[in-house]
């Protein structure tokens, strides 16, 4: 891409173009959830394939574009879509999950699949803190375990297509 004096676009312009293009999605993404509810019949479920875009942005752009892209999501979706008490949730665990997919990234070492693993878990664990400051009760827990697991699954296979798309860009 060239600007008018035909010099490359700079990184900075690209990125941010890139990051709009990513927060659009991310929307799209969550739209999407809420039209077709990913549901096995246990409350609270989800695919999360939003987070298949702040995963990637993560690789891609870095921490501070993806974090960017995950509030715009959070704050846009739950205007439109989930109200101020999922907002609450949504950003509780997009918060959570994001600070731990950083710290474990950082690392060095886990792929791609386990930091979306880790970000599923605490996404979920995010969600029940709030869940349970809310109605001041700390039995909103029992119900963790069930969404350890459900964070796992959806992590694994945001995982692995986020590997697999990263892969090809």
């Amino acid at each position: 891409m060239l600007s008018r004096n035909n010099t490359p676009a700079s990184s900075s312009t690209q990125r941010l173009a890139t990051s709009a293009l990513l927060a659009a999605l991310a929307l799209i993404f969550s739209y999407i959830e809420v039209l077709i509810p990913f549901n096995f019949g246990i409350p609270g479920v989800k695919l999360g394939i939003a987070n298949l875009v702040v995963i990637i942005a993560l690789y891609y752009l870095g921490p501070r574009y993806a974090f960017t892209i995950n509030m715009i999501r959070v704050f846009v979706a739950g205007l439109l879509f989930t109200g101020l008490f999922g907002c609450l949730y949504s950003l509780a665990g997009a918060l959570l999950s994001f600070c731990m997919m950083l710290l474990i990234k950082k690392t060095g070492l886990f792929s791609v699949t386990g930091v979306s693993i880790c970000g599923g878990v605490f996404h979920n664990l995010g969600q029940i803190l709030v869940a349970a400051f809310l109605v001041s009760s700390l039995k909103m827990f029992a119900y963790f375990p069930v969404l350890i697991i459900s964070g796992v699954i959806s992590g694994c296979v945001i995982g692995v297509v986020s590997y697999l798309i990263l892969q090809r860009i």
